[in-house]
């Protein structure tokens, strides 16, 4: 998987991320202007130059040692505050994952030197949650990793921080995790699951009474339905729509209706399990509006894990509901369609669809 810094490895890339003052490209490459003999960071607000009196550097020395000056209005040789504000925000992270207890957003703000309402701004623009929620999905990860390694529900909920089972458990619908779930793979959990043809094949729906927890796609039902399966192995599965939740027609309706024609956003509640990591790229992916893709460096970068990408590719695979979590929008550096868990040929045409084909 390319790292974030490949969307800009070609000069046209660049040039384009000059055109529209990209600060996400600031310290990844530098550029000069022939005509006046001056280099910028890529957000700069100098009148664009012509394409044809840009070189690009790799850094900064590298122009100077080109014959350039330094510009004084974006200062290249200062951090970028695309730089500060990640290493503002990771550094909030690493106090809030270390610690035993939750820091207040008072008690970040202060350590960043900003205001609350400026830093949490900030938070929820780089990690797609605020503080509060990022805490939440925290311990949810320690929960859900002392369950993997077979600790009892109370244990892990306990060495997580939780101070009683009452937290927790408030806590629980705020990230979509049931506790004994992942550490039985669904069990306890009931879902109503329907086959429906649709213009890309079979399409597997299960649904819990808080919303849709799978959407699979498939040219064979059995093996769609050993697939959901293989995912929820210990969950209670009704094979008919008899006894399930009265909005699960339409539920279904609604998303035979979204893949014929995608527009707009897929606007159906959905119950997914799991990991807080996966849970931070599945939010993420439902932002990314229909019409446009973005590269899996993009999505690292939005909830605030710049070097995950390869990270964010497994959870895209793990994805266990299809269009309404729009996996199929996220594509490799160059713009091409990676590949997609339902087939590539439904990935592309999903995008031809939407106009982003």
């Amino acid at each position: 998987m390319n790292e974030p810094h490949d969307d800009f490895v070609s000069d046209d890339a660049r040039y384009a991320a000059v055109a529209t003052r990209d600060a996400r490209a600031d310290g990844r490459f530098f550029y000069a202007v022939v005509t006046t003999g001056v280099f910028c960071r890529p957000s700069c607000a100098a009148r664009l130059a012509l394409r044809k009196n840009v070189a690009f550097y790799r850094d900064a020395d590298a122009a100077e040692h080109a014959g350039f000056r330094a510009c004084k209005r974006c200062r290249p040789h200062d951090a970028s505050m695309h730089d500060r504000t990640i290493a503002i925000v990771a550094a909030a992270r690493t106090r809030i994952a270390e610690a035993e207890t939750a820091p207040s957003l008072a008690e970040l703000a202060d350590a960043a030197g900003m205001s609350r309402f400026h830093f949490q701004r900030l938070f929820v623009a780089a990690c797609g949650m605020s503080p509060k929620r990022y805490a939440i999905a925290v311990r949810a990860q320690r929960v859900a990793d002392r369950l993997a390694a077979g600790a009892s529900v109370t244990g892990a909920f306990y060495d997580a921080g939780y101070a009683s089972s009452s937290r927790f458990y408030a806590d629980a619908p705020s990230f979509g995790i049931a506790p004994k779930a992942l550490r039985a793979g669904a069990a306890g959990i009931v879902m109503h699951v329907a086959v429906t043809p649709t213009s890309l094949g079979h399409m597997l729906v299960a649904a819990t009474e808080r919303g849709v927890c799978a959407v699979l796609f498939g040219d064979d039902i059995a093996m769609l339905q050993a697939d959901l399966r293989r995912r929820f192995v210990a969950a209670t599965i009704h094979p008919t729509p008899v006894g399930a939740p009265a909005a699960f027609a339409a539920w279904i309706a609604a998303l035979v209706a979204y893949v014929a024609r995608p527009r707009g956003a897929c606007d159906i509640p959905l119950d997914v399990l799991g990991t807080a990591f996966q849970q931070r790229v599945w939010r993420s992916l439902r932002t990314i509006e229909a019409g446009t893709t973005a590269t899996y460096a993009q999505v690292a970068e939005r909830i605030g894990a710049p070097r995950a990408a390869r990270a964010v590719a497994r959870a895209c695979a793990e994805n266990p509901v299809a269009v309404a979590i729009p996996c199929h929008r996220v594509v490799r550096a160059d713009a091409s369609p990676s590949g997609y868990r339902w087939g590539l040929a439904r990935k592309r045409e999903l995008l031809d669809r939407e106009g982003a084909g």
